[in-house]
């Protein structure tokens, strides 16, 4: 298991504003539940998601890249793969199937306190804004940093800059709560308080120890 960065709330300065992730804190992701539906064979499963649709190239339109042109070339290096590529564009909610538990519950208890909420998150433009369409949590943020719309993408410290100006809160007096260790780093080495999150258990118990939940 990854190390678990946090801030000793004894000697960190008071947070003013908690900034969350979206993919594997608040929902749960997984490309792969897609394709399990459209591809019987297991072996052949594990050949497409390690190979044709990973998430290493779905990155690339996390931060930005145009889908048409993403997936126009991926059907040519992968002939005979169209319809399975296609679910990919057509289908991307059915990568998310459900929240993460007992996530959403601490967002609205923080909400409630009047602890300010921001998120950041790597999430492709028009899948953001067809999952943010159907998540009524997110009316509970002052501002959401969505990589695609900025064509940036954590851990770039260029996202995590434009956030705090946006946020409008020094990365010092803000918690910042991922799953990925990566992005975990880059904020830490910008300043920012941070929480590398496990489980909604473990944030719950972070966030008591900050005196930021009863």
């Amino acid at each position: 298991m990854s190390a678990v960065y946090v801030n000793d709330p004894a000697q960190g300065a008071a947070v003013e504003a908690v900034v969350f992730d979206v993919g594997r804190v608040l929902v749960e992701w997984d490309m792969r539940l897609l394709f399990a539906k459209l591809i019987r064979e297991p072996e052949r499963l594990d050949w497409f998601c390690a190979n044709v649709v990973t998430e290493e190239w779905h990155f690339q339109h996390d931060a930005g890249r145009d889908l048409a042109e993403m997936v126009a070339e991926r059907k040519a290096e992968y002939p005979g793969h169209d319809a399975l590529i296609d679910a990919y564009a057509t289908r991307f909610l059915e990568t998310i199937p459900g929240n993460v538990p007992g996530s959403h519950e601490i967002v609205r208890e923080l909400a409630s306190g009047g602890m300010p909420l921001f998120a950041i998150t790597n999430f492709a433009s028009p899948f953001w804004r067809e999952y943010r369409a159907s998540e009524p949590l997110f009316d509970l943020f002052g501002d959401i940093v969505v990589s695609g719309d900025e064509k940036l993408a954590k851990p770039d410290a260029r996202i995590f800059d434009l956030a705090a100006r946006r946020f409008g809160h020094a990365p010092g007096a803000m918690l910042f709560i991922d799953d990925n260790a990566a992005n975990i780093a880059a904020a830490r080495d910008l300043g920012w308080q941070v929480h590398h999150f496990q489980n909604a258990a473990a944030l719950r118990a972070d966030l008591g120890a900050r005196g930021l939940l009863a």
